[in-house]
């Protein structure tokens, strides 16, 4: 097992992408590792002509994968938008795994991102030697994207300021990125794109200009139709992060998944699955991606502080503070959901108890 935490998506599934790579004798786009087709199945899962199961990387609706394959094929940027935790970076890791071999020229923007993070930057040893000059510069990973003919990915593009934002309008309309100090430019090779995240629900988002919204084609990504996608989604990432992190999955793992998502399905929702009951909802998102974090982090109390048997005592802890993001608000909400739904529910005795005593 490797001892890097954390492996690049294209060398986890490197077999996968081998095997797609060695049957693959469509047309590819200039630069593309693979054909559209193939990016497809790699990220929807399927199987080779030798028989090979290639696991599933979104579990979703295959036609918006098919249109964001289909959008990075042309001189289109790409904009995967939604609620956090709908897989938006997972989606975008991939497709760059897919269709270039590499995911990681990645910009992370946040409040303080700025234009030499996303344009280049200089070596100010050799600058003020030599003054400017290509061998002074630094190039950013949207720089090397734009001169291999490859891929960039920039996660929560609307963290990013919206004045920087707007470096990427000559970028995307123009296919080239001026240097004003040397007077000269780099145009983008064949097979160059970008592919962006971002959502609109958490605080300090910053509007795309309508300039820059126009110089992408937007997909959505949506949270899982149905309870019984949500837990096959949860139930995935949870076992594959666990084999990452060593820790040995529970036989009870499904069941307690199971639990875990109806609360944060009727939590979100504003009502129970049955629709009888009227509920307060909480300031945060409960997304599928924190429900992975609950069990995740269960799964690790489980193992080094208990028996080995996930349950509601491993559980409440991180259920709590999943839910309950402000102390005031939430916290009521929740406390108005245990005594309203979880004390009268069938099988859901202990979490009541427990997260009473958390709370």
């Amino acid at each position: 097992m490797s001892d890097i935490l954390r492996l690049p998506a294209e060398t986890i599934y490197q077999a996968e992408l081998d095997a797609l790579k060695a049957e693959d004798v469509g047309h590819k786009p200039e630069n593309w590792a693979l054909t559209p087709q193939a990016v497809v199945t790699y990220l929807m899962g399927g199987k080779t002509k030798d028989g090979m199961t290639i696991s599933a990387k979104y579990i979703g609706n295959r036609r918006l994968i098919e249109t964001a394959v289909a959008t990075l094929a042309t001189d289109r940027a790409l904009l995967l938008l939604g609620v956090p935790g709908t897989a938006k970076s997972w989606v975008s890791e991939h497709l760059a795994a897919g269709i270039c071999g590499n995911s990681t020229q990645v910009i992370q923007c946040t409040a303080g991102t700025d234009e030499n993070q996303i344009r280049y930057g200089w070596n100010y040893a050799q600058l003020l030697a030599n003054g400017p000059s290509r061998e002074a510069l630094v190039p950013t990973p949207l720089y090397r994207a734009m001169e291999s003919g490859t891929l960039c990915r920039l996660e929560e593009l609307t963290r990013m300021g919206s004045d920087v934002q707007d470096t990427l309008i000559t970028v995307l309309s123009e296919k080239m990125l001026p240097i004003p100090e040397l007077n000269d430019a780099v145009y983008a090779q064949k097979g160059f794109n970008i592919i962006a995240t971002a959502n609109n629900r958490d605080k300090g988002v910053n509007e795309l200009s309508s300039a820059l919204k126009r110089r992408f084609n937007v997909v959505v990504l949506p949270l899982p139709d149905d309870m019984e996608q949500e837990v096959s989604i949860i139930a995935k990432r949870v076992n594959e992060m666990s084999a990452n992190l060593d820790l040995p999955v529970a036989k009870d793992t499904q069941q307690e998944i199971e639990k875990v998502v109806t609360m944060f399905r009727e939590l979100r929702g504003g009502e129970t699955l049955d629709g009888k009951i009227t509920l307060k909802t909480p300031t945060g998102n409960l997304s599928t991606a924190e429900a992975i974090a609950v069990m995740v982090g269960g799964l690790s109390q489980a193992n080094w502080f208990g028996n080995g048997t996930l349950n509601a005592e491993g559980l409440a802890s991180n259920l709590v503070g999943a839910i309950v993001k402000d102390p005031v608000q939430d916290k009521a909400v929740l406390e108005e959901y245990l005594e309203t739904v979880l004390k009268k529910r069938s099988g859901y005795a202990d979490y009541y108890k427990i997260i009473n005593e958390v709370l």
